[in-house]
């Protein structure tokens, strides 16, 4: 398990994508099909055509770093998503379960806890 400051996205790709592509390749895409900032420090995550490879794309202290994770077993489990969203966004706990192959969309989470006297958000 990781940690992320709030402030740093989770990206994920709907669609499926060549697990070919290198950094350039995936820049490519974050920048044309999202309109995103790949120097943002923000988290991009790829899910192969079969559904057994995922690549997160990040920019860090003057470089990217490519995540690579190829499952033997298995595929990862992607959380539901509107039919013509191209990407959707994740927060740091969803992408280490994604990644440890449970399934974000049969978790359920508790509301979260507000002190007496406030409502919630």
């Amino acid at each position: 398990m990781f940690t992320l400051p709030a402030s740093v996205r989770v990206v994920l790709a709907t669609e499926p994508v060549d697990m070919r592509k290198s950094i350039d390749g995936l820049m490519a895409l974050v920048r044309t099909a999202w309109g995103e900032d790949v120097y943002s420090g923000h988290l991009f995550a790829f899910v192969s055509r079969r559904g057994d490879r995922i690549k997160v794309l990040t920019w860090s202290r003057g470089g990217f770093v490519l995540l690579y994770k190829r499952l033997e077993t298995g595929r990862f489990r992607l959380p539901r998503v509107e039919a013509e969203a191209k990407a959707v966004q994740l927060d740091s706990t969803q992408l280490a379960m994604l990644l440890d192959g449970i399934d974000v969309a049969e978790v359920k989470r508790q509301p979260a806890w507000t002190p007496p006297g406030r409502t919630g958000s």
